[in-house]
């Protein structure tokens, strides 16, 4: 098997265990929720907790790698993520099960952007559009099966075995990576840029944890603003001393680059209203329409389905038509899919329901495919690691930030109705909000040039830019300056 073939599909028995993890547990909130003796609203801290951690740790992958080695580092994180798993097993109460999932973000932090960048390091970039089809293709069978086996061992057995089915998963990811990854490192890593760590770290804690607790009653409302206003202070402080450092850990110069910056603002966007869609949906199919986690699972598991019919047409769309017009109008029509959960009642058909996820999944696979792959169009070797940082702390927020605003939105609802109870009629207003914010991405992947990732998507170009349009007396000078770019991201 050719190494554009292998590396993703060793890389993809990471992503396969984090993804089919994440799905599992949002199937049995609410039965792990009813089991530890709190709401399921109140148990989002598992999910809120277990971003957030992979966001304040992610900031150190990209020169942990360069320093001891990607396949070391690999190999590392999904051990730490295995104990996490099993420590989620063993939990009796919210406290612990947060902690269990705060280590499971430390690991998960580590293993999945270490495995993109040794990804980026092997694979020339045009061949990046089916790398990335082949990595993600099978982390895909996670949430897959995650949702049906999640809840029929939820319904049937009981929840703490379903964090138990990472330990298997586990072991085969070590032992790939062990045989097969290449310890790459960087020949002089930079100097680690301690300081910014801790100023990102408590900035993007303080203000993500601030925001997730708001409302619940879990603190009082000084605390919750204090951790607000810490955090804002600490990412003011990391922006200003992020200019005056060489080796940042977060490196906002990078923004410059057109395609990043759209796969980054935009990026975040779209994220935020596709991530609140697992937390919601199962609880709207399991609190307000009475579904077991079972039955929820087999539904839910739609989206998936429909993920993975597009990986195998996701590069041919986009040698077709192009970043910008897929990236732009794809945009709108998945939030389209995603606003149509707003319509689903108790009499709504399953098997409407389930062609829905179906279809709306089809079209999410492709945009996330897309915005993944032109996020590193422009960006040079020796800047990946920073870029894939900036990348995956970028998604960690967004997901996270999208739980936030869907239980934000629920819960308003209910303040609003004057209820106590959940209610299918409660999720209506929230899946509204999260698509309009959603929607809003096709302005930002508007914005990037007509050519942007034509190198690796394998476009057919007949005018190199829109600046190439508005200059077309220096086209000649334009075409150089193509040729030149060529050259330097082959």
């Amino acid at each position: 098997m050719t190494k554009e073939r292998l590396i993703p599909l060793i890389v993809a028995a990471a992503l396969f265990m984090e993804n089919m993890d994440s799905t599992v547990i949002a199937t049995s909130l609410p039965a792990i929720a009813a089991d530890i003796g709190t709401s399921p609203l109140t148990l989002k801290l598992a999910i809120t907790s277990y971003l957030l951690s992979l966001a304040v740790f992610i900031p150190a992958s990209g020169w942990t790698a360069d320093r001891f080695g990607a396949r070391a580092v690999f190999s590392v994180a999904i051990a730490v993520f295995m104990v996490g798993s099993i420590g989620c097993a063993l939990s009796g109460s919210v406290t612990d099960f947060v902690i269990a999932r705060i280590l499971q973000g430390m690991g998960g932090a580590m293993m999945t952007p270490v495995g993109r960048l040794v990804l980026l390091r092997s694979i020339d970039k045009k061949g990046l559009v089916n790398a990335m089809a082949w990595m993600t293709m099978p982390a895909l069978v996670g949430p897959v099966i995650g949702p049906p086996l999640g809840g029929f061992i939820t319904t049937y057995f009981s929840w703490h075995w379903i964090f138990l089915i990472n330990i298997p998963i586990g072991l085969l990811g070590i032992f790939l990576a062990q045989r097969y990854i290449d310890p790459i490192r960087a020949e002089d890593p930079e100097r680690f840029d301690l300081w910014g760590l801790l100023l990102a770290g408590i900035g993007l804690a303080g203000i993500a944890f601030g925001a997730s607790v708001a409302g619940l009653g879990l603190l009082p409302w000084p605390v919750v603003v204090a951790l607000i206003a810490i955090g804002t202070v600490s990412m003011t402080l990391y922006v200003i001393h992020a200019r005056r450092t060489a080796s940042p850990v977060l490196d906002f110069s990078l923004l410059r680059l057109a395609t990043l910056r759209a796969a980054i603002i935009g990026g975040f966007l779209f994220r935020l209203g596709i991530g609140a869609l697992p937390f919601l949906l199962p609880l709207l199919m399991q609190v307000g329409f009475g579904l077991s986690p079972f039955r929820s699972g087999l539904v839910t598991f739609g989206s998936a389905v429909g993920a993975m019919g597009m990986k195998a047409l996701a590069a041919r769309v986009i040698r077709t038509f192009g970043f910008r017009n897929v990236l732009t109008i794809n945009a709108l029509v998945s939030t389209v899919f995603l606003a149509a959960c707003a319509l689903f009642t108790v009499t709504t058909p399953l098997l409407l329901i389930l062609i829905l996820l179906v279809v709306g999944g089809f079209f999410r696979s492709l945009e996330f495919t897309a915005i993944n792959t032109v996020a590193y169009a422009e960006v040079e070797p020796p800047q990946m690691s920073r870029a894939t940082t900036l990348v995956s702390v970028n998604q960690q927020l967004a997901i996270s930030a999208g739980v936030a605003v869907g239980a934000a939105c629920v819960e308003s609802t209910m303040l609003i109705h004057g209820m106590t109870q959940l209610s299918a009629d409660d999720f209506a207003p929230a899946f509204i909000v999260v698509s309009l914010l959603s929607a809003t991405s096709a302005w930002f992947f508007w914005q990037m040039p007509n050519d942007a990732g034509h190198e690796i998507s394998g476009q057919v170009i007949s005018i190199a830019s829109r600046k190439g349009v508005e200059k077309a007396a220096a086209k000649a000078a334009s075409e150089g300056t193509e040729d030149a770019r060529d050259q330097k991201l082959g």
